[in-house]
């Protein structure tokens, strides 16, 4: 009985180890601000104590010369199974939100977010359009309304369904739905706490979902520039966020300039300016790439567009919020997107320093999805 209970012990000491490990000595981006040779303490899944002294009573990775940050998301997919979640998660990419597709298969993928080596999976259901309209040109059933009446069956239908938030397309370039139907869209996602999200093409269209109180935008406008004026009213009298999808612009608007008149499109200069504006006025912009459109992948791509945020003349510490804590802060994630006492530990552990270079994102060394390391 003894040697059992011995046994017993010595396992379970053995499995609570491997659970359980400091990172010593490195840099810490924590999701807020940077620590400079701190260390910090991983036990069961979670962030214990992050401090510049740890007892050092379990496995000890040395820190020296990297970087540890939150686990990175990308705010705008379209995931089509379940090896979209196992690409994402071996680049860092521990959370995704799919902003349309098939219900029945969303909720299937969902069951994998509890699973180590794929991304959390979480999705807005079918997105909200008009018959013929941008997003039931994909072969797959998507359900629509044409009046503000039937927004409350469509929410509700969506919400039962699993969704965690609402997507809503405006796409003047296909048949789309009115302003009078999205503010209602908006204001039942809103009546059932939760957030909604617009993709819109034109600034006009953004100006007025906006104004009509969206709590964010899927796309960045490319048909012309936002007035002073215009960001000012929208700044003073809403909060919101902007996920620019720059990735997929560059490469999607390259194409349409060809077949456009002269100026009916903005240059990726100017777009970048676009995202510049915004940020400068304190609207929090977020990194989404728009996967699998334009041969996007679901992982390494990311980088790509923290790249692109950098060069529109954002911080490189502001980037790395921009898919991280901003993310975690807009649609509410419940102890992530920080390195905090508490918190999930899902981290990406860094050869380098992306605070200084953000090219160094992609030299990744470890990651972590509570507290257990995801195979690369």
């Amino acid at each position: 009985m003894k040697k059992s209970l011995i046994f017993f012990l010595l396992f379970s000491t053995i499995l609570h180890a491997q659970d359980s490990f400091i990172i010593k000595d490195v840099r810490l981006f924590d999701g807020e601000k940077v620590h400079e040779k701190t260390s910090v303490l991983i036990e069961d899944g979670l962030v214990s104590m992050v401090t510049p002294k740890i007892k050092e009573k379990y496995t000890v990775i040395d820190g020296n010369g990297k970087t540890l940050i939150p686990a990175l998301s990308n705010a705008h997919v379209h995931a089509w199974s379940i090896l979209s979640l196992k690409e994402a998660a071996k680049a860092g990419v521990l959370n995704i939100f799919d902003m349309h597709g098939v219900e029945m298969m969303q909720q299937m993928m969902k069951q994998y977010n509890d699973s180590t080596n794929y991304s959390n999976y979480y999705v807005a259901g079918a997105a909200a359009t008009a018959p013929e309209g941008h997003g039931t040109q994909f072969g797959f059933p998507s359900p629509t309304l044409t009046t503000p009446e039937e927004a409350k069956e469509f929410v509700q239908t969506r919400i039962n369904g699993g969704a965690d938030y609402i997507k809503i397309i405006v796409e003047p370039w296909k048949k789309t739905l009115s302003h009078e139907t999205v503010k209602a869209l908006i204001n039942e996602t809103h009546a059932h706490h939760k957030i909604a999200v617009v993709h819109i093409s034109k600034v006009n269209d953004a100006y007025k979902v906006l104004q009509n109180k969206a709590n964010g935008l899927v796309h960045i406008w490319w048909d012309k520039k936002l007035s002073q004026e215009q960001l000012a009213t929208l700044t003073k009298n809403n909060s919101f966020f902007v996920i620019p999808t720059l990735l997929t612009s560059v490469k999607v608007l390259k194409m349409i300039r060809k077949n456009s008149p002269e100026g009916a499109v903005l240059t990726d200069e100017e777009l970048k300016a676009e995202v510049k504006k915004l940020y400068d006025a304190g609207v929090p912009i977020l990194a989404g790439t728009d996967p699998p459109n334009a041969q996007i992948n679901y992982g390494t791509d990311l980088y790509k567009e923290l790249e692109l945020l950098v060069a529109a003349g954002l911080p490189e510490i502001e980037v790395l919020k921009s898919a991280t804590s901003s993310i975690a802060k807009a649609f509410s994630l419940s102890k992530q997107g920080y390195i905090k006492k508490g918190y999930t530990a899902n981290m990406v552990l860094i050869d380098g320093n992306p605070l200084e270079d953000i090219k160094a994102i992609s030299q990744i060394h470890t990651i972590w999805k509570t507290g257990k390391k995801v195979a690369r």
